[in-house]
């Protein structure tokens, strides 16, 4: 199982420094912030499984922070526990009504925040909202997604997939497969950055299959760049051996040895004006469709 990412924003070294120290050895893999402005870099680089976040911050408070992550269409699903060395309800309200998932007060119990940091965690994963592996938005969230952009014009889905994902993992196992879902996660996080905008979704629909919710002026930017930099990029995660030869030998289930391609990007693109649509199953088929006649 792939570790959860943790996001500590607090600038009191001590704090931050313990806090790393203790989920480190509870097997996360935790970052630290000591600013406002820093968690929000940092969370657009590489999306965390759950922020904990201090309100008193030195540049931009801890609830401005919460209200730039929820109104960004990217991050708005990522789970946000609040620490406050104040205990006051309005404090509390306010966090709340921005839409923080729990609130602690320091100096806090650190046995109480694990249970709190699971917890968040696990009820994002049992509601569909976010993948384990890749942090990003799935299931529900995706879905809510689509019927929102149903109703809307000038969008585009991009159906992304790793192809040749699954003899990989077989070759290399499920942890280098897992390494290469966080790599895809963010490549499409920085190149969507780069030619597309804030508003613009990216979603893990399950296994190798990823999708990008943008406008038809930006699909062919975002397209050419995760196919020639996912293809390059995509090297690192085999052996030398497997780079050089340009595949990968495997054993079919009748004994025979074969020689299958190193994985590439996989993409079919609708927009909205390409037809009228009246369920997302419709979206997400032919967008699909879209993707497998590029084979």
């Amino acid at each position: 199982m792939s570790k959860h990412r943790l996001l500590i924003v607090e600038d009191d070294f001590d704090i931050s420094n313990m806090l790393r120290i203790y989920f480190a050895g509870q097997d996360y893999e935790v970052d630290i912030a000591p600013r406002g402005s820093v968690a929000l870099d940092k969370t657009r680089q590489n999306l965390p499984h759950l922020i904990v976040l201090d309100i008193m911050l030195p540049d931009i408070d801890g609830y401005e922070v919460c209200r730039q992550l929820r109104t960004n269409t990217r991050t708005s699903h990522i789970p946000v526990i609040f620490l406050t060395q104040k205990d006051e309800r309005s404090d509390r309200l306010q966090g709340l009504e921005l839409g923080a998932d729990d609130y602690i007060t320091k100096p806090f119990d650190i046995e109480e925040l694990k249970l709190r940091v699971q917890n968040a965690i696990a009820r994002a994963e049992r509601e569909s909202l976010t993948d384990p592996r890749s942090g990003l938005p799935s299931g529900r969230l995706i879905e809510d997604h689509l019927r929102k952009i149903i109703r809307s014009e000038e969008w585009a889905l991009m159906d992304i997939r790793v192809n040749y994902f699954q003899p990989f993992k077989e070759e290399y196992g499920f942890v280098a497969a897992d390494d290469v879902l966080r790599f895809a996660a963010m490549l499409l996080t920085e190149i969507v950055d780069e030619h597309g905008s804030n508003e613009d979704f990216i979603g893990h629909a399950g296994g190798d299959n990823f999708i990008v919710i943008t406008t038809e002026k930006n699909v062919p930017n975002i397209r050419d760049t995760v196919i020639a930099r996912f293809g390059e990029e995509i090297l690192s995660h085999y052996n030398f051996m497997d780079r050089e030869q340009g595949f990968i030998v495997t054993t079919s289930e009748a004994g025979e040895q074969e020689n299958v391609h190193l994985m590439n990007a996989g993409i079919g693109v609708v927009t909205s004006s390409d037809h009228q649509f009246a369920d997302i199953r419709e979206i997400t088929e032919m967008a699909a469709e879209a993707r497998r006649s590029e084979l």
